[in-house]
């Protein structure tokens, strides 16, 4: 599995929109995606995007409709999102 981890500074008032973009758009080889809101309202969102592959992430990352997503959530973020690529090599959720 590959995928991203990201942060995120969330535009005041506009956490509801935000989630409801995200949920939106659902790419081929897309396992799943979690998103935290800190207790600490100072902090970041803190999310991660969970896919097949590096191919499938790659090909979601250069897509059109993911540019279109991209360009649709920066409207509720204070500044561009902060990424950390790689693969995943464990994990569990119970």
């Amino acid at each position: 599995m590959y995928g991203t981890f990201f942060r995120m500074k969330v535009k005041a008032g506009h956490e509801g929109q935000l989630l409801d973009s995200l949920g939106s758009h659902k790419p081929k080889g897309m396992i799943g995606w979690f998103m935290m809101k800190p207790d600490n309202p100072e902090e970041d969102f803190v999310g991660c995007a969970i896919f097949e592959d590096k191919k499938a992430h790659m090909d979601n990352a250069n897509s059109p409709e993911q540019n279109e997503v991209y360009n649709n959530f920066m409207k509720h973020l204070e500044s561009e999102p902060s990424w950390i690529d790689g693969e995943y090599i464990a994990g569990e959720i119970l």
